[in-house]
Parts: C-alpha cells; sequence; structure tokens
C-alpha cells in the first residue's frame, strides 16, 4: 500500500484475543485483577491437543501482519500447527507448524529479519506476506503436544479491499522426508495444478553424513515439463544465495539464519523474480553432496515450508506429517546447549 492513499474504503481491524472477530467497539472488553478493559485477554493457554480459533473475519480484505508470542523450544514450535482457511474452501490453504511458517527449520529460532519474517530468539514472530480474500478469513491454531504453551498473537488486516475473483490466496505447506531417499529429488512444492506464483520456501536440513549436502540443483516444472524442466538453477546454497559453506546471513530475499553442527536452516522468496505458471507447477532439489571433490548422490533428513499463491478453490494441501513425524530427531540437549552458546 501507498502510505500516503487516504483510501474511504479501508477499515483497519486487529485482530487478537481482546477482538478476535475485529468488531467495531468490541476491543479490550475483558476484565483482569485490574478492572474491565485492563489487558483482560492478551494471551492463551494452549491445552495438549486443543485447537483455539485465532480469526473468524468476513471480507473482503487483507491479512497484512500475522505477530504470534509463545515458548521457543523447538518441541514447541513444531507441535504447534497453524491452519488458514479462505472464502469458505473446506479444507485449510495453509497447514504448518508455527515454526516453519514464521520463518526458520527445525524448532531454533534464531533473531533475523527478511522480506517476509522478523524473528526473535525469545519467541516473537511476524510474518510480512500479505493475505488477501474475498468472503472470509478463518485461522486457528493447534497444540499437537504432551504439554500446555501459552500463545499470543495481532492479526493486522485490513477490510474493504476491491480483491478480483482471480487473485491468489496465500498456501503454505509443510513437508518433511527424515531420510530423504537416495537418487530421488526432494519435492519443495508438491504438483499443483491451475495458475499460481511460487514465492519461496524455509528448508531444513540435517545432516546425516560428514560430506557437504547441498550441491542438488533446484528445479521448477511448470506447464507441462516432464522429464526435464524449463528452470533448473544451481545448487541449494547458491539458490540461497550463499556459497559452500552457508555462512550464516539473512538477507530480505535469501540467506542462511543457521548452519551449526549437522544443522542449517535456509531460506529464498521469489519476490522481485517471480516464479509464474498458467497450468501447473512442481518444485523440487536434486539430493546431491560434494565428497572428496565430487559430486554424490546422497540422503539427508530434509524439511521445506513452500510459499506460495495461487486462486481459490485450490486442491487440497498434502497430508502434514504426524507430530511424530515433525519432532523426531530435532535437537540432543547436548546440541542446544552448544547452539545456546554459539549463537548467545
Amino acid at each position: 500500500m501507498h502510505p500516503y492513499l487516504l483510501d474511504p474504503k479501508l477499515q483497519t481491524r486487529w485482530i487478537n484475543f481482546e477482538n478476535q472477530n475485529g468488531a467495531p467497539g468490541m476491543g479490550g472488553r475483558a476484565a483482569s485483577h485490574l478492572g474491565i478493559g485492563r489487558k483482560g485477554s492478551p494471551a492463551r493457554l494452549l491445552q495438549p491437543g486443543e485447537s483455539l480459533q485465532l480469526a473468524d473475519v468476513e471480507g473482503p480484505g487483507t491479512l497484512r501482519d500475522f505477530w504470534c508470542a509463545t515458548q521457543p523450544s523447538p518441541l514447541a514450535l513444531r507441535s504447534l500447527v497453524v491452519r488458514t482457511w479462505w472464502d469458505d474452501q473446506e479444507h485449510p490453504s495453509i497447514e504448518c507448524p508455527l515454526g516453519d511458517l514464521m520463518g526458520f527449520a527445525h524448532g531454533k529460532a534464531v533473531p533475523c529479519t527478511t522480506a517476509v519474517h522478523s524473528v526473535d530468539a525469545h519467541g516473537s514472530f511476524h510474518l510480512w506476506l500479505p493475505q488477501p480474500f474475498r468472503s472470509r478469513a478463518r485461522m486457528t491454531i493447534s497444540n499437537d503436544g504432551d504439554h500446555a504453551l501459552p500463545f499470543a498473537f495481532q492479526i493486522a488486516a485490513t477490510l474493504g479491499d476491491a480483491h478480483e475473483s482471480t487473485i491468489g490466496r496465500l498456501h503454505v505447506a509443510f513437508r518433511r522426508e527424515n531420510p530423504t531417499t537416495l537418487g530421488r529429488d526432494f519435492e519443495l512444492l508438491p504438483l499443483r495444478m491451475g495458475r499460481g506464483r511460487f514465492i519461496g520456501a524455509v528448508l531444513g536440513v540435517r545432516a546425516l553424513h560428514d560430506f557437504f549436502w547441498g550441491e542438488g540443483e533446484v528445479k521448477v516444472f511448470v506447464d507441462g515439463d516432464a522429464a526435464f524442466p524449463t528452470l533448473c538453477g544451481p545448487g541449494a546454497d547458491d539458490w540461497t544465495g550463499l556459497a559452500h559453506g552457508l555462512p550464516p546471513r539473512a538477507s530480505l530475499y535469501h540467506g542462511a539464519t543457521l548452519h551449526t553442527g549437522r544443522f542449517a536452516s535456509l531460506y529464498r522468496w521469489h519476490l522481485p523474480d517471480p516464479v509464474l505458471w498458467q497450468k501447473e507447477a512442481r518444485v523440487t532439489v536434486q539430493q546431491l553432496g560434494q565428497k572428496d571433490g565430487k559430486l554424490c548422490e546422497s540422503y539427508d533428513d530434509w524439511s521445506c515450508a513452500a510459499f506460495w499463491y495461487e486462486p481459490t478453490p485450490s486442491h487440497r494441501l498434502a497430508p502434514l506429517p504426524s507430530w511424530e513425524e515433525r519432532t523426531a530427531e530435532l535437537w540432543s540437549d547436548a546440541e542446544l546447549a552448544a547452539l545456546r552458546k554459539a549463537t548467545g
């Protein structure tokens, strides 16, 4: 939005536990021990197995910032799952563990600011991608873990946006293969039908070997590509804008927020360089390493939160990995202690 335009059709809403529908004059009515309206409902405690509705808003409108705060432990950030439905579609268009949705893999938050996210190591995160809808936006959070977790949030939205029926809605899906299969590419974005735009991904790698894992080419199969893609990039490290060695660095559109021991968390955002398709698309990365100076086939533990836009109605997302699959072999106590010491 141009900040100097005073659009009379737009209304601003802040959606949180103090006003979950963003209704006029309905914010801050809950009571604390200080009285009504004195910070009575800033956060909730999400019990094991519990789901909470965060928002149910009638449109047209655009969710412009999703902020949240919770316990910054790897287990918590892979246990909490965000789901979002657009325009009364029965299945969600966003279904992703909270940490990966908010810009980092392995449930380990490292401070960074990118074009898409802001991350604080103490458990406070922003997602800045615009999320347009025409008739309705509904968001929930679920605790798939085995202990209660605190949760606070705020969604900044505008209502009254003039959206065409063909606009893309934000989609986010999470995958993990632990381990990947030797000789088979890992899918960042499984096959999607119809028009769309790939925004990028948050990648997590847990190395299972003592050689470099990031030589595989990123491939984008679009609009009828079969054995070979139209778009074929360099290695995974190069796709994320970093050379061999992956020095931790956060830029607007690419970077590695974490590369320590066996773990790496990387991201790439195709905002100034759009990746578009008209009929279908699939995005993969080869499982190739470098050993003794030579390319080699490899397998490791890979995860991916893929971000893209496509119109609704859209096809269902691939099934979300189970809690056990998402949280297995995240960090040992010794690895977490070493990481805290290294990152402060």
